[in-house]
């Protein structure tokens, strides 16, 4: 397959409104750097597990003491792997997994596949809405609970939020230049 660019939507599922990213990364793009680039987009801090997965198939990187049910439980070493291995064509989808306690599910649709433009550095974040999560929040239903807490000054929870998080925590904050500063 010739080299091309995927654009890519990542969007966390389960929350409104919705929080995503659009994303322009070369189709050859490993899944183990794919993982890296999401984790710098959405805004997460790397600090837990992940898998892609596609058709009850769980692609993640094989650890020591993956034992004996690693193949039963569907789970492929995606090392060698790219993105191109899981979406083929546009419109294909996938979903990348983050932290299994709090279980930060996101739907990856492949929206377009372009050709090389040799100007443009990838992996490039095009656009993206709303502030990533806090890490350990208890997944969607967790953060949901947060912000309702956040516009209850009164409520009993509340300063121990603010002591967490700080008073700096913005849920409708993105900064499309931070993101491929960092993403560069």
């Amino acid at each position: 397959m010739t080299k091309k660019v995927y654009q890519v939507q990542i969007a966390l599922k389960g929350f409104k409104p919705k929080i995503w990213r659009r994303l322009l990364i070369p189709s050859d793009l490993l899944l183990s750097d794919f993982h890296q680039i999401i984790q710098i987009a959405m805004g997460w801090t790397n600090s837990h597990l992940h898998q892609f997965i596609k058709n009850r198939t769980y692609y993640t990187g094989r650890m020591p003491g993956d034992g004996d049910y690693w193949e039963e439980m569907n789970n492929v070493d995606y090392k060698s792997m790219k993105i191109s291995d899981l979406l083929k064509k546009e419109k294909a989808k996938i979903v990348y997994e983050y932290d299994f306690g709090d279980s930060w599910e996101h739907d990856i649709l492949l929206e377009k596949i372009l050709p090389i433009d040799n100007t443009i550095n990838y992996p490039v974040c095009m656009k993206g809405k709303m502030n990533c999560p806090p890490e350990d929040c208890g997944g969607v239903w967790g953060y949901a609970d947060m912000l309702e807490i956040l516009q209850q000054p009164d409520h009993e929870e509340y300063e121990s939020y603010i002591e967490w998080l700080g008073d700096e925590f913005d849920p409708e904050y993105f900064d499309l230049e931070k993101t491929n500063a960092l993403l560069r």
